[in-house]
Order: C-alpha cells, then structure tokens, then sequence
C-alpha cells in the first residue's frame, strides 16, 4: 500500500520549497537534452515495454516511440506533434508521451505544492523525488523520481486523492542519444497531416475548463476510422492534460458514455447543432467529474446537448 503523499508532506524528512523550486527549474530544461532508453508503463495492473530515442537540442525537437511488447505501436513527434503513427494509436496519439516535455515552472507552481521528498535508485541512477502535490480536486499528484546528473524524469507515478496509483512510467535503461537513424519511422508508421484552417476547431470552445488550463493547440485531422474531419483542442496546466475531440455524425448512431481508465478520463456527449449533431469527447488525464464538467460547458455552432 503506497503513503499518501500528503500525508508525507507533513514529515521532517521534506525539504524546504525552496529546494523543490530549484528542481523543478531543472527539470523544465530536461526536454532540451538528448538521450535514448526503455521504460515501462503501468495503467490498471497492465504493463508495456517502450523504446525511446529523443533528440533535444534549442531548434525542434524530435522523439520517436516504439512499444516492444505486444503490437508495435510507434509514433514520430516533432515538437510534441505527431508526424507518423501506427493505425492503433490513431485515436490516442497526442495523449500517449513521456512525460519529458516541456514544462512552465510558474504555471506549475500556481495549482501543485512543491517538495522533495528525498532521494531513490532508478535503472542503476540516483535520483532526486519531487512531489506536486495539486492545490485543488481537478488534478492529480505527481512523484517524478529526477535523475541527480540530467533532471530527466527517471520515474513518474501519478496518485490520485486516496494515495493510489493510477499510472506509472519508469526507466529501465537510459543512454546518450547514439544516431539520428534511430529517429527514422518504420513502414507502419502511416504520415499523419493536420489542417490549422477555420473549422470545427476554430467554431467550438469550452465554456469552463479548470483553473490554470490553457488552450495549447487547436487542429483538425481526417479521422483513421471515416472521411469526416475530427477536431482537437488540446488543454494544459504545464504538467497534466486533456484534449477535446470533436466529430460530425452525419446520422450515425452515438450515445453519451463515461469511464475511467486508470487515470484517463472518458466522457462523450452528442450535442445538437444547426449543421448537425456533433460528438464531443473529452479524454484526459484529469478527474472523472472534471472532464463532465468541461464536456457540459461545450459551446458552438449553436450547440446544446442532445436528449
């Protein structure tokens, strides 16, 4: 059974926030850094095995994704934007990355406390633990376990408000980034493109999202599964995230759905508007009850939900 990380907070083995700040400073430049490992994920007692190789650098950077176990699931981001992927994780392709990206410390540390909660060893590396602890009931906890020489985050679990892990990345082996051939996608990762011209994504918008989430991107794509263009808005507090998709049903049959898995949050509402009815989904690593509350505040084209 894990601790509770607020219960740790109150131990004399924290340290001050000022040593976290310095921290976290250090980890919102860990994304510039090149390096290359394997790390598994853990969501709902489920394990997979990744490969990584991810190039940093000033200019863009690029971060290639392979599953090794189970199907070969791969993607190509250049800047945090899929440039390829494999027909499986079509739906799920801008959620799915490793948490080394980009990071805004002063967003941060405006809805999570900040502590260290001392020292750890992972994949033969010592490290330093960094808790974020949210300010309020629409995030999760943070424990990213910081490699001491790079701040990269060897480990992260991410803890809901009784202390239980919902989901886990970790490090099994980590290396300096060898060869830029290892960036070079596989036949099966099929080219993804994105239209940023006036649509679905310029015509909806949510009414309510929570403190400290902004708008991070607004694109539009061919959905894998029909000819219809799918939207995405892409939400963000500089740690934790949720997208909105939406969808023309043209007729097609929908209902309104809601799930958790693990720490992804499902919730689809079929909303009628003046061009047709429109499905919205919001998925996301947020609580069950805040992504209802973003997917009721949709508004657009004359929208309003469906009875």
């Amino acid at each position: 059974m894990r601790v509770v990380l607020l219960a740790m907070l109150g131990s004399c083995l924290v340290q001050p926030v000022q040593a976290a700040e310095n921290w976290l400073q250090r980890l919102t430049q860990a994304e510039h850094q090149s390096f290359q490992g394997t790390f598994i994920y853990e969501r709902n007692g489920s394990f997979s095995t990744h490969a990584v190789w991810h190039k940093g650098g000033e200019n863009a950077i690029s971060e290639r994704l392979l599953q090794l176990d189970g199907p070969a699931q791969e993607v190509l981001r250049v800047d945090g934007r899929p440039q390829c992927m494999t027909d499986a994780l079509a739906g799920h392709a801008v959620e799915a990355q490793w948490p080394a990206r980009e990071l805004n410390a002063a967003q941060l540390q405006q809805h999570y406390d900040l502590r260290v909660l001392g020292g750890s060893r992972v994949a033969g590396r010592t490290a330093t633990v960094l808790a974020l602890i949210p300010r309020d009931r629409h995030r999760y906890a943070f424990e990213l376990h910081l490699d001491d020489e790079t701040a990269l985050p060897l480990k992260s679990l991410l803890i809901n408000e009784k202390g239980q892990l919902l989901e886990r990345f970790q490090f099994i082996s980590l290396a300096p980034f060898e060869s830029e051939d290892a960036l070079q996608p596989s036949a099966a990762c099929k080219p993804v493109s994105f239209d940023k011209s006036p649509g679905l994504s310029q015509s909806w918008q949510a009414g309510w999202v929570p403190p400290g989430f902004e708008l991070n991107q607004a694109l539009e794509r061919t959905s894998p599964l029909s000819s219809e263009p799918v939207a995405y808005l892409l939400y963000g507090d500089g740690l934790a995230r949720f997208s909105i998709f939406l969808e023309p049903l043209r007729g097609a049959a929908a209902e309104d759905a809601r799930s958790q898995f693990g720490p992804t949050a499902v919730v689809s509402r079929r909303m009628n508007t003046a061009e047709g009815d429109v499905m919205v989904t919001v998925v996301g690593e947020i609580p069950l009850g805040t992504a209802e509350r973003v997917a009721l505040s949709m508004q657009g084209g004359d929208a309003k939900s469906a009875q």
